[in-house]
């Protein structure tokens, strides 16, 4: 058994044996809101947003992007489940700024092993061989941390299945100090449909 698969199966142990009433939480998120953010080990939602058990739908990919599949999930969300309200949360100092589709691809197509950074560059110290499927992948590589709140905020609110009535938040989390920064644009692209016509009027 390796140490992590060790250490995981104790801490459950202890969690279970302190579960409780826990068991009884209803299916449908207790405060009626999910959150779409990176999978960065820094982040941790239940503790920067003040989450318990059965709060709260966390939905966590790589840079916290609107993905096909992160909408399929606050489809279900507010579908299914009842949340009324989202927020897009990307964070400072995410390894998504850090390369590019083609940096990517390039690395992959070279071997499967796991790369490092060199003088502030991406290299690749694996034997091969890698594999060209990476070249069919939208990596969802993000230049502008600002703009991709707003661009991901702006695909969900236009897409044919969100509706109209649920406000959408845009923030930025600081990793050095653990606040949350709004970023206006975004929120004011998310707003819900009362909301961006009282603004207008």
């Amino acid at each position: 058994m390796s140490k992590v698969l060790d250490e995981v199966l104790s801490a459950n142990k202890t969690y279970a044996e302190k579960f409780g009433d826990l068991g009884k939480l209803a299916m449908p998120p207790a405060r009626r809101f999910a959150i779409l953010t990176c999978m960065d080990a820094r982040l941790i939602p239940a503790k920067f947003a003040g989450l318990a058990e059965g709060d709260a739908h966390v939905i966590r990919n790589a840079g916290g992007r609107a993905s096909d599949d992160a909408i399929r999930s606050l489809v279900i969300s507010y579908k299914l489940l009842g949340t009324q309200e989202w927020f897009v949360i990307h964070h400072t100092d995410c390894g998504m700024v850090t390369f590019t589709n083609e940096i990517i691809r390039n690395l992959l197509s070279n071997s499967l092993e796991t790369s490092g950074i060199e003088n502030g560059a991406w290299k690749d110290a694996g034997k091969g061989p890698g594999s060209e499927a990476g070249q069919y992948i939208e990596w969802l590589t993000i230049q502008d941390l600002a703009k991709s709140v707003v661009d991901d905020v702006k695909r969900i609110r236009t897409h044919p299945l969100v509706p109209g009535r649920i406000p959408i938040y845009g923030y930025i989390y600081d990793v050095t100090s653990g606040n949350l920064i709004e970023v206006p644009e975004a929120t004011k692209v998310g707003a819900a449909e009362a909301q961006a016509q009282a603004a207008r009027a």
